[in-house]
């Protein structure tokens, strides 16, 4: 029997199409790795703050926390300078990441605060607490509010206009193997053209998420594809080809938490083995045929009217 679709909402579709960057504090709180500890405890007070990033040359050289200015003090050491003390192997984040990488990385290590760094440079730019993840989708969700009621008195249906027993509309992304710069750019752009055709907010949603996680998979793990969406009137079918390396073993990638990605994948945020269990939950249907050294072919199908599947997801 098929899975009973789950609902998605705003915010879960707003994690994944909002970037670190959006939602950071940029104007951080940081000490220099000479200064010391008995510095830190004013800073930290004044600031009601429980950790500060430690930078030089705006460069990320660690972290320290009131939790080490505390044990400096019980080692009678709070005249130690603060790079003696400072944390060195530092979990961060970079700005053009998706917000729901933050999310994963407060859920699994249970940070308060994470730094920022920008990919290019990579200088220290910002700071992000669970708090501005709140604050970010707060603000998102008033700045989408006014755009939904601006779209509503357009005439923007564009499928419902069209007089025709079929409609089969075919857009179709390149996606470039290893580019996170863009990486997510084409389940954005299908995202705001189905927007534009007046396709139902929680349908789209469902195809923003499922679409970035197969294109993510696609920048990952293969020699680069495309990402094909055929609009009808009824449904919208996604299909994403690559080509490289393929999946050995399907049934074990669909197991939750599963990665084959690198350390240097994880380290960039990605790689977390979530991705085809979010497509599946999305999908109304979902297709996964792969063979190895020649790539992967991911058919997702998502109904515009509630149905009810009957037919099971093929794994091949």
């Amino acid at each position: 029997m098929g899975h009973l679709q789950e609902e998605f909402t705003k915010v879960q579709e707003l994690v994944y199409e909002l970037k670190i960057e959006e939602a950071m504090t940029a104007d951080v709180i940081t000490v220099k790795p000479h200064n010391h500890m008995n510095e830190l405890r004013d800073l930290l007070r004044d600031h009601r703050i429980a950790g500060v990033p430690v930078v030089e040359k705006n460069k990320l050289l660690g972290m320290v926390s009131i939790e080490d200015f505390i044990k400096s003090l019980a080692d009678g050491d709070v005249n130690s300078r603060i790079d003696a003390k400072m944390t060195r192997s530092v979990t961060f984040l970079y700005a053009d990441e998706p917000l729901v990488h933050a999310i994963q990385k407060f859920d699994k290590h249970g940070f308060g605060r994470l730094p920022v760094v920008n990919r290019k440079t990579g200088n220290m730019v910002g700071i992000i607490t669970k708090g501005d993840i709140i604050k970010g989708l707060l603000k998102q969700l008033e700045v989408n509010y006014h755009e939904d009621e601006v779209r509503r008195y357009r005439a923007n249906h564009v499928l419902n206009d069209i007089v025709a027993d079929r409609i089969s509309l075919i857009l179709q992304y390149d996606v470039v193997a290893r580019d996170f710069e863009r990486a997510g750019t084409a389940s954005s752009e299908l995202k705001a053209t189905l927007k534009s055709l007046g396709i139902g907010r929680e349908i789209v949603r469902r195809i923003a998420i499922a679409s970035y996680e197969a294109e993510m998979n696609a920048v990952i793990y293969s020699d680069g594809g495309t990402v094909t969406a055929e609009v009808m009137n009824d449904q919208a079918k996604i299909e994403v080809i690559d080509h490289g390396a393929g999946i050995p073993d399907i049934e074990r990638a669909m197991q939750l938490g599963y990665s084959t990605a690198p350390e240097w994948i994880r380290e960039l945020g990605f790689g977390a083995g979530m991705g085809l269990n979010n497509i599946k939950r999305c999908a109304d249907v979902m297709d996964l045929q792969s063979e190895v050294g020649k790539g992967t072919h991911l058919t997702s199908i998502f109904y515009f009217k509630k149905q009810r599947n009957d037919e099971p997801t093929r794994n091949h």
